[in-house]
């Protein structure tokens, strides 16, 4: 095992599934771990889970994160910036996939915001924190869903007010934003210090698309894939592996599976899409 000894690590829904077991295993190799999210009663239970596991005592904590919220996403990073002088793993884990198109507050469609704009933003807020601590890492838990985003991203219509919405696509086309998000911070950020990696963890026996945001298929058609899926302590393994092996050090802007680099679609690979992204999201954050 890594020594994280000294380390500070921040995952963003680290309360359930393969966020919680990746803090499971980072408490397990001496990191303090902060659970970002948005459920404080759910969090608190897990940092008491967590604890049990790992004997990691006071190196777990939770502070409130609602990715629906672009507010929430600064009060989150002016607290982390008060309470921690440094951040040296940030793994943006949360994510959602909706049957119905909803808006957030912001004015967003909700996984557009949840699973990209938010942790864009999040990313940028953290920058000052990641640096100081570098060598840091940044790692986006993305899917191999995004190969189902085919055509790649329509830059006119990235909240989905024109098009039909349909749930999966749209999740598959924030999972492909995970991918070129990764890669565009690489290079932007280049000489920092900083690495970043997405990573799909595997299809994964979890709650996901469960609580009925999705309707039949979650209720009904996800409990049929479980014979195929994985454990959540298995999904953990690549997510932790780019998060800690001394085996990363160094490597960046890549898409990992299974702990291998691995060629991500042909529309992950679209640079121009990747720096247009980038371009858009700094407008509708605010940062970057």
């Amino acid at each position: 095992m890594t020594d994280l000894a000294g380390k500070v690590v921040v995952i963003t829904g680290g309360n359930s599934g393969i966020g919680k077991e990746t803090a499971v295993e980072l408490a397990r190799m001496g990191a303090h771990v902060v659970i970002a999210a948005r459920n404080p009663t759910r969090a608190a239970a897990a940092v008491k889970e967590i604890k049990e596991r790992t004997r990691a005592g006071d190196r777990v904590e939770t502070m409130p994160l609602d990715l629906a919220s672009f507010a929430s996403v600064r009060a989150f990073a002016g607290a982390f910036a008060d309470a921690h002088d440094r951040l040296d793993i940030l793994v943006n884990n949360a994510g959602g996939w909706l049957g119905k198109r909803i808006v957030t507050a912001d004015g967003h469609e909700s996984q557009f915001q949840v699973n990209h704009l938010s942790h864009f933003l999040l990313t940028n807020l953290l920058r000052e924190r990641l640096v100081r601590s570098a060598p840091a890492r940044v790692v986006n838990i993305a899917s191999v869903a995004h190969k189902n985003a085919r055509r790649g991203l329509d830059f006119d219509d990235l909240d989905y007010e024109r098009r039909r919405y349909r749930g999966f696509r749209v999740y598959s086309e924030t999972k492909l934003m995970n991918i070129l998000f990764a890669r565009e911070l690489a290079r932007r950020w280049d000489g920092t210090g900083v690495s970043a990696n997405a990573v799909h963890p595997g299809f994964v026996a979890t709650n996901f698309a469960r609580e009925g945001d999705v309707g039949w298929w979650g209720n009904i058609g996800m409990p049929l894939t479980r014979p195929f899926s994985i454990s959540v302590q298995q999904g953990a393994v690549t997510p932790v592996y780019v998060a800690s092996s001394p085996d990363v050090e160094g490597i960046t802007g890549q898409y990992f599976v299974k702990c291998k680099v691995t060629g991500p679609s042909a529309a992950a690979l679209d640079d121009d899409a990747a720096a247009r992204l980038w371009e858009i999201s700094a407008k509708l954050t605010g940062a970057g």
